[in-house]
C-alpha cells in the first residue's frame, strides 16, 4: 500500500508556499548595506569610567548618548557581548512610536491617572529622536508617516470611536476612518475600518539607525567594546567592577541594557520572557502591483486583533510583514536556530495573501526572526541595585526602536539621582507583577495564547482565563 509523501499538503497550502520559494533566511536591512560599520574591538585589560553601559543596542547606545549630551565631561563606556545592533534594535520591522505602553488600550487600562501624562512624554520622546537624527545627520531613511490601525473584523471596531475620543482628548490627533475611506488609502478587500494617527509613528531603517546612534556616541568619546559580554558584577570601593571575559570596567554608576537577554541582576530576571517574533520581506513591488495596493501615504500598518500583524514599505518598493506568532521556548531559551521558523513563515505568508490577494505571485526573499524581552504588563519599568549604583530598564515588548529613549533617560535619572517628572510617574516606580517559574511559566503563557487566539476567532470574547488576568492586571488590551 502506497503511504502518503511526508509533507503532502492540499492545494492552498502548496498555493501559499510557492511565494516562499526564493526566501532567504537573511536579515533585509543588512543585505550588503554600505554603511555596517566596521567590527570594534574586544575589551581587553582593566579600565575605569564614570559611566558603564552594559549593552550596544537601542537601549545602551540612547544610554550612552544622553549621558555624554548632559554632561559632555563623564567618561562612558558601553561593552556588547557580541556586535553594535545585533539583537532586536539590529532585526526589527523599523515603527518608531511614540506610545510608551505598547498602544493606548493597555496603557490606559494599567496607567489610567497618568495616561495624558505618559502620551504627552510620548510624543515629546519622538520628537526628541527626530530632532537627534537631524542633528548628528544619522542616515536612516526616517519617515514620520504615521500608521494606521485597520480592524480587519466588525468587532475590533467596537471600541475605536470611543479610544480617538480619550486621545484626543489628552492631546493626539487620531481620526477613525471608515470602511470605505480606509480602503481609499490602501486597497485591502478585508479592512473594516481604521484609527489613523499621522504622526504619531515614523519608520526608520533599524539597522541604519542604530548604526547611527553608534557614530554619534563615538564623535562624542564613548568607548564601545564588541565582543565583550559582561559576565558579573562586582562591588568595589567607589563603584561596581564589570567584568568580562578577557577585562573588566570599574565605575560608579553602570546601566544595564540587556533587555531579551538574562540581566545582571539576578531579582530582575523573573519579570521578563523572551519571545520571538518573526518577519518576512517581498521582493520589490512593480508599477502595476503598487497601482494595485494603492498606499500613497507609505503609512506603517498594525491590525488590530490581540494576535497583530504590523506592515509597512521599504525604500525599495518592498512590503515587510511580520507579527502574529509569538514563540516562546521552554526555559526562555535563546538560540540562533530559533531565528528561522518555516511553519511560522507558511502562516504570514498565507495571511498577507488574504489581505493582498491582487499580489498572488510575489516571492518572500528574506525571513528572520528575533527575540523580544516581554513582561506581565507590556510596557517597560525600571529598578536599582548595589544601593543605586546599577539601574536597568527592560520589558520593552516590541516597543524599541522609540521607548528606548524614554527608558534611558528615565534610568539616568535614577542613576543620577534626578527628581523628574519621569520618576515619579507609578510606571516607574512599579513593576509587572513575575512571570511563575517553570514548568509552570510554560502553561501560563501557553494557556494565554491559546485563549487570545480564542478571542480573535469568536468576536473578541475573552474566555474566563483572559477574564481573569484582566482583573489581576495582567491582559493584554491593544
Amino acid at each position: 500500500m502506497n503511504q502518503p509523501q511526508a509533507g503532502a499538503m492540499d492545494k492552498k497550502n502548496s498555493f501559499v508556499l510557492r511565494h516562499l520559494s526564493d526566501l532567504q533566511p537573511d536579515l533585509w536591512w543588512l543585505d550588503s548595506d554600505p554603511l555596517e560599520p566596521d567590527s570594534r574591538s574586544s575589551l581587553i585589560g582593566d579600565v575605569g569610567a564614570d559611566l558603564c553601559v552594559v549593552g550596544a543596542g537601542y537601549t545602551g547606545l540612547w544610554t550612552a548618548l544622553l549621558a555624554k549630551e548632559r554632561d559632555p565631561r563623564r567618561t562612558v563606556v558601553v561593552v556588547e557581548q557580541y556586535e553594535t545592533g545585533a539583537g532586536a534594535s539590529g532585526r526589527n520591522g523599523g515603527f518608531c512610536s511614540a506610545s510608551l505602553t505598547h498602544g493606548f488600550g493597555n496603557g490606559i487600562r494599567r496607567f489610567a491617572d497618568e495616561m495624558a501624562t505618559i502620551e504627552e512624554m510620548g510624543r515629546q520622546n519622538l520628537n526628541e529622536i527626530e530632532e537627534t537624527i537631524l542633528r548628528y545627520g544619522i542616515e536612516c531613511d526616517y519617515e514620520r508617516t504615521g500608521e494606521l490601525r485597520v480592524a480587519i473584523e466588525p468587532w475590533q471596531l467596537r471600541d475605536m470611536l470611543e479610544e480617538a475620543r480619550l486621545r484626543n482628548e489628552m492631546g493626539d490627533h487620531v481620526e477613525v476612518l471608515s470602511r470605505s475611506e480606509v480602503q481609499a488609502r490602501i486597497h485591502s478587500p478585508i479592512y473594516e475600518g481604521a484609527i489613523f494617527d499621522p504622526d504619531g509613528t515614523a519608520l526608520v531603517d533599524p539597522a541604519r539607525l542604530v548604526w547611527g546612534l553608534e557614530r554619534a556616541c563615538l564623535s562624542l568619546g564613548v568607548s564601545i567594546y564588541e565582543n565583550s559580554k559582561a559576565q558579573r558584577l562586582e562591588d568595589v570601593e567607589g563603584g561596581v567592577r564589570v567584568h568580562t571575559p578577557y577585562g573588566a570596567v570599574t565605575a560608579p554608576r553602570v546601566a544595564l541594557a540587556t533587555n531579551v537577554f538574562p540581566s545582571l541582576v539576578r531579582k530582575a530576571r523573573k519579570y521578563v520572557v523572551p519571545v520571538f517574533d518573526y518577519q518576512l520581506v517581498t521582493e520589490p513591488l512593480t508599477a502595476e502591483q503598487r497601482e494595485s495596493i494603492g498606499w500613497a501615504g507609505r503609512e506603517g500598518v498594525a491590525d488590530a486583533g490581540n494576535q497583530f500583524h504590523y506592515y509597512r514599505l521599504t525604500q525599495d518598493g518592498s512590503i515587510l510583514w511580520g507579527g502574529y506568532d509569538a514563540i516562546y521556548n521552554f526555559r526562555g531559551k535563546v538560540q540562533r536556530d530559533y531565528e528561522f521558523n518555516a511553519e511560522t513563515y507558511a502562516t504570514l505568508a498565507g495571511h498577507f495573501l488574504k489581505t493582498f490577494p491582487q499580489l498572488a505571485g510575489i516571492k518572500f526573499t528574506h525571513g528572520w526572526g528575533g527575540a523580544i524581552d516581554t513582561c506581565t504588563r507590556f510596557s517597560p519599568f525600571w529598578g536599582t541595585a548595589q544601593r543605586g549604583r546599577v539601574a536597568y530598564v527592560m520589558g520593552f515588548t516590541g516597543l524599541g526602536v522609540g521607548a528606548t529613549r524614554f527608558g534611558a533617560q528615565t534610568m539616568l535619572d535614577l542613576l543620577d539621582g534626578v527628581d523628574s517628572p519621569r520618576t515619579r510617574l507609578a510606571m516607574v516606580r512599579s513593576k509587572p507583577l513575575p512571570f511563575p517559574p517553570e514548568p509552570l511559566r510554560w502553561v501560563f503563557i501557553r494557556i494565554t495564547q491559546w485563549s487570545i487566539r480564542h478571542a480573535d476567532e469568536n468576536q473578541g470574547q475573552r474566555n474566563f482565563w483572559l477574564k481573569l488576568l484582566d482583573r489581576l492586571g495582567l491582559g493584554f488590551d491593544s
